[in-house]
């Protein structure tokens, strides 16, 4: 059975996140003061793509933007991990997660603004 919610390109993107954070927290978890970061980046990525298929799962109603919005403080959080994990992720990975990143915050905000505009 197809999923419309699989047809959205920042869904999926995330979803290609939270994989790529599940191999990064193998990193980080080497370290124990990487294990609290781990900890606290895949609770924030596993965050950003739950809160779209919450929000999905409501249909397009007043609930939806709401779930988008806490998605994309989830994906900013996310950021903000990522930068903390300098000391032991490579530079390069990190710069790719937060341009993953920044791309999902860009397309949920546009998302956000046309579900909102709609309404009126």
């Amino acid at each position: 059975m197809e999923d419309k919610l699989d047809e959205l390109i920042f869904y999926k993107m995330s979803l290609e996140l939270w994989d790529d954070c599940w191999n990064d927290c193998e990193v980080l978890g080497k370290d124990f003061r990487g294990k609290e970061v781990a900890s606290q980046l895949i609770r924030a990525v596993g965050s950003i793509s739950a809160n779209i298929e919450e929000g999905y799962g409501r249909g397009f109603g007043k609930e939806y933007p709401q779930f988008l919005r806490i998605s994309r403080g989830s994906a900013r959080e996310s950021k903000g991990w990522y930068r903390k994990s300098k000391f032991l992720l490579k530079e390069e990975v990190i710069n790719e997660r937060i341009a993953k990143l920044d791309s999902i915050i860009s397309m949920v905000a546009k998302s956000i603004k046309t579900l909102e505009e709609k309404r009126r």
